[in-house]
């Protein structure tokens, strides 16, 4: 009996050893995640800012300055 019991403890703390682990590998990536969204954000006010540029109407388009 006092083995299964000691079995179990140290099972349990294998556990919580694994589990630690994990939780440090999750946080880890979810501020990867955090980080590659604020990239993506960026990246697409970038592009909007771009892309407006470029759609201007020939009437609102500035002259070459050979003009």
């Amino acid at each position: 009996m006092e083995q299964r019991l000691t079995d179990m403890e140290m099972q349990i703390m294998h556990q919580g050893h694994v589990i630690d682990q994990l939780n440090e590998v999750v946080t880890l990536h979810q501020a990867s995640i955090d980080r590659l969204s604020m990239e993506l954000k960026l990246i697409k006010e970038h592009l909007k800012g771009v892309l407006s540029s470029q759609n201007r109407l020939p009437s609102e388009e500035e002259p070459p300055p050979h003009y």
